[in-house]
């Protein structure tokens, strides 16, 4: 059960990471830049675009502000790009 549950969580992360950093070159930011505008370090912003980094909501909320998208787009991204059958619990 705990194996299935820190796979699927660093899964999420990785997706998660991906959108951030597509976003960011899409803005032509770099980590620098966008670390400094948001007020987080470059180590938390790299480790979060890689996947190692699984960031609280308000450090999320700040990346979204940072990025110009609305947090509510950056879920829905990721619900799409995970699929309708994942899940954090055991089911």
């Amino acid at each position: 059960m705990q194996d299935s549950f820190k796979e699927n969580k660093l899964h999420l992360q990785i997706k998660l990471g991906d959108l951030i950093k597509k976003e960011r070159l899409k803005t032509n930011k770099s980590i620098s830049l966008l670390s400094a505008e948001i007020g987080i370090t470059k180590s938390i912003l790299a480790d979060t675009e890689k996947g190692i980094k699984d960031p609280q909501l308000s450090t999320l909320w700040r990346l979204a502000q940072g990025l110009n998208i609305p947090l509510s787009e950056v879920i829905k991204e990721l619900e799409k790009e995970l699929g309708k059958t994942f899940s954090l619990i055991e089911q």
